[in-house]
């Protein structure tokens, strides 16, 4: 992911934190907040309850993949933190409960239904 679409400084994730609508999955956790960008970011949060290095760090990838992949309405700063559970989710697992979670909090783009099936454009 390119970097400016990630959020990168601590005072990004605190506004996105304490700003930010929160809606829960059973694997994961989205927080989202408005932008005045052209594009969204987005900040991945792994705790150590998770698992060691390779665990957490095999998760950020299969999540950053999954939002990566799905088609969202530009303008937003997005968090995704993983719950203990996403530590033994597979790919698509995870890439359904990000879809969901998008979904839920109207940033998800209803065409993607297409693109997640495998027909991509």
């Amino acid at each position: 992911m390119r970097k400016q679409l990630r959020l990168r400084r601590r005072r990004d994730f605190d506004a996105v934190f304490q700003e930010g609508r929160v809606l829960a999955h059973r694997l994961l956790v989205l927080r989202t907040v408005p932008n005045q960008l052209q594009h969204n970011r987005y900040g991945f949060v792994t705790s150590k309850q998770l698992g060691k290095a390779v665990v957490r760090n095999r998760v950020r990838r299969r999540l950053r993949e999954g939002a990566r992949s799905l088609t969202t309405r530009p303008g937003w700063d997005v968090v995704i933190s993983a719950r203990a559970a996403a530590a033994q989710a597979n790919f698509h697992q995870l890439k359904s409960a990000v879809a969901n979670l998008f979904a839920r909090a109207g940033i998800l783009i209803e065409d993607t239904a297409a693109t997640e099936e495998g027909n991509r454009p």
